[in-house]
C-alpha cells in the first residue's frame, strides 16, 4: 500500500508551549506520516546558545504531545527536540517518531561546520541505524547535517530502509540551498530510496522542504521563506521498480 506523507515547513520559536500548539494546529488528519523539522520543540536560539535548560526526557511535555496528536489524528508524527543526556549541559538533538511507528533517533553528526560548533552545546548520539516499519515501507531516520555523510544513509538502507527521512534546520547562507537540493537528490539516487526532508523556513534557515523519489526526481518542493504543508504519496512499487532498473545496491563490491 502507498504511504501518504505531509511535510510541515514551519519555524519553531523560543517558547515550547507555542511550539506544542503549532504541532496540534498543523498536523493534518489525511496523512499516514507527518514530518516536522529538526528542533521543533524549541528553536536553537542565537548561535552558540545554551539549550540545556530546554531539554526534556522523551516522555516529557513535548513527547507526550507528539503521542497525543498522533493518536488524535490517527497518524504517525516525526518531530525534533532537545533531549536530556548524561551530560546535563549538552543534551541530545533527538527525533521522536510516535503513532503507528515508534522510534527515537539521536543526531549522530553535530553541525561543527560553516563557523558553527553544535558540539559545544549538544551531545552526539550513538552511531546506529535507526529504522522503523510503517505500512509497507521502512523508514530510516537522520537529521540535517547527517545528509553530508553518505555512509549513514547507506547504513540505513542496509538495515532495510526504503525511505530516508531527514527533519532539518538547514542554516541559510551562500550555496546552502544548492548543497541541500544536491544532497537530497544524491542520497535518493545512490540509495535508490525515497528521501523525505522537512525543513525550517527562512530567513534564518533554508526552507525548500522536499520529497525525492528513488529515481532522483523531485516529487514536491517548498520555497525558501514560506510556511507551508506539502503532501506526497510514496509507493513501495516504485522503490521495487527503481531497484530493478538500477540494481546498484546489489552490484556493490566490497
Amino acid at each position: 500500500m502507498t504511504l501518504r506523507v505531509a511535510l510541515v515547513q514551519q519555524a519553531s520559536g523560543l517558547e515550547p508551549e507555542d511550539n506544542r500548539r503549532l504541532l496540534r494546529e498543523l498536523t493534518p488528519d489525511d496523512a499516514d506520516l507527518v514530518v516536522f523539522p529538526e528542533a521543533f520543540a524549541r528553536d536553537f536560539g542565537s548561535p552558540g546558545s545554551d539549550v540545556s535548560g530546554h531539554a526534556e526526557p522523551v516522555d516529557g511535555p513535548f513527547g507526550r504531545e507528539v503521542e497525543r496528536v498522533a493518536e488524535a489524528r490517527a497518524t504517525t508524527v516525526l518531530a525534533g527536540m532537545f533531549e536530556v543526556s548524561d551530560d546535563r549541559d549538552r543534551p541530545f538533538n533527538t527525533l521522536l517518531l510516535r503513532g503507528r511507528a515508534y522510534a527515537d533517533y539521536r543526531k549522530v553528526h553535530l553541525y561543527d561546520s560553516f563557523g558553527y560548533r553544535e558540539s559545544d552545546r549538544l551531545s552526539a548520539g550513538p552511531v546506529s541505524a535507526v529504522t522503523a516499519p510503517l505500512g509497507d515501507l521502512t523508514l530510516g531516520l537522520m537529521t540535517c547535517y547527517d545528509l553530508r555523510f553518505p555512509e549513514q544513509a547507506r547504513a540505513l538502507v542496509d538495515a532495510g530502509a526504503e525511505v530516508l527521512v531527514a527533519p532539518s534546520a538547514w542554516v541559510a547562507g551562500e550555496r546552502k540551498v544548492d548543497h541541500w537540493r544536491t544532497l537530497l537528490r544524491a542520497r535518493a539516487i545512490e540509495n535508490v530510496a525515497y528521501v523525505v526532508a522537512a525543513a525550517q523556513p527562512g530567513p534564518r534557515y533554508s526552507g525548500h522542504s522536499m520529497v525525492v523519489d528513488p529515481f532522483g526526481e523531485v516529487v514536491v518542493e517548498a520555497g525558501e521563506d514560506e510556511a507551508t504543508v506539502l503532501h506526497a504519496t510514496l509507493d513501495p512499487a516504485l522503490v521495487e521498480e527503481a531497484r530493478r532498473t538500477n540494481p546498484s545496491l546489489a552490484n556493490r563490491r566490497r
